[in-house]
């Protein structure tokens, strides 16, 4: 069965960046494996537009697969998703309701200048430092580093939809220069419940810039040129070490360079009343990248 597959380059700071985002726009009638086949073919995260649960509020739901296996939640693939829905004339409104396993997310579209915007709402984050010294040596030693390289924050476990690892570093020179031992990432992830390495440095504290990679557990690859769920995590352990302040501004966070896929992720805190946080938006820049009409078979 041929199922139309567009290509979308989400979050690219510039017309090399980004990350490629296969999107099926009306996947309700294909199998997992076949979505599966999908994502191996073009060894991207995936994403599968299909209807909303029966009865339900929501307005779609979406799956997300890698080639290795299916996700929860996949930030720039919800974002590429919801921008071709838009281009297609198939959002019914500008402020829509997504069906994800991981959760409810609400997602908002906004045009200025010919400009799409598309931003979505990730839970509050949870922020746990790790406490095992043999832990936090073997993921240096995985990484390359010395303790001097390491910044002056504790690594930690964050998630708002999937458990990463934030590991700081003093500089960007140390981020770029990061030549992982790939083979390591999965045992050690598993070790300490995550789903991938999330390296950091500040490039810009008082415009709130951050430069980060990531080296996933088991997608099918070795590193990951933007990861919105990622940066998301990445915003409240920054919170968390008081390094930026709970506010609207803008934090943005760039990946993706030292693979020669310039990326750049924007994540604003959302306050309550009192001026507390309850989960974050996240967006960035989206460009189409194509289409193909691909016959599946699983």
């Amino acid at each position: 069965m041929a199922h139309k597959v567009h290509l979308l380059s989400v979050f690219g700071a510039d017309p090399h960046g980004g990350n490629l985002a296969p999107i099926v726009a009306d996947a309700g009638d294909m199998s997992d494996a076949e979505m599966q086949t999908v994502a191996r073919t073009y060894g991207h995260e995936s994403g599968f537009v299909v209807p909303a649960p029966v009865g339900s509020d929501y307005d779609f739901a979406f799956r997300f697969w890698v080639p290795n296996h299916e996700m929860e939640m996949c930030g720039h693939a919800t974002v590429g998703a919801l921008w071709l829905l838009r281009r297609l004339g198939q959002l019914p409104r500008n402020q829509v309701l997504i069906h994800t396993k991981s959760g409810r997310v609400n997602a908002q579209i906004t045009t200025e200048n010919n400009d799409v915007r598309v931003e979505i709402t990730q839970p509050e984050g949870r922020v746990q430092a790790l406490q095992n010294g043999q832990e936090q040596t073997e993921i240096q030693s995985i990484l390359g580093i010395t303790s001097s390289e390491l910044g002056p924050f504790p690594i930690q476990n964050a998630s708002t939809s999937r458990v990463k690892t934030l590991i700081p570093l003093i500089n960007t020179s140390v981020l770029d220069g990061l030549q992982p031992d790939f083979r390591r990432v999965e045992a050690v992830c598993q070790r300490i419940g995550s789903t991938g390495l999330y390296p950091y440095a500040p490039f810009d504290l008082d415009n709130r810039i951050f430069d980060a990679r990531q080296f996933p557990k088991s997608s099918g690859y070795p590193e990951d040129a933007a990861t919105g769920i990622a940066a998301a995590a990445l915003s409240f352990g920054l919170l968390e070490n008081g390094i930026v302040a709970a506010s609207e501004q803008t934090i943005r966070i760039r990946q993706g360079r030292a693979m020669g896929h310039p990326s750049e992720m924007f994540v604003r805190f959302r306050l309550d009343s009192s001026g507390g946080t309850q989960g974050c938006w996240i967006g960035g820049p989206v460009r189409y990248a194509g289409a193909t009409e691909k016959a599946v078979t699983a």
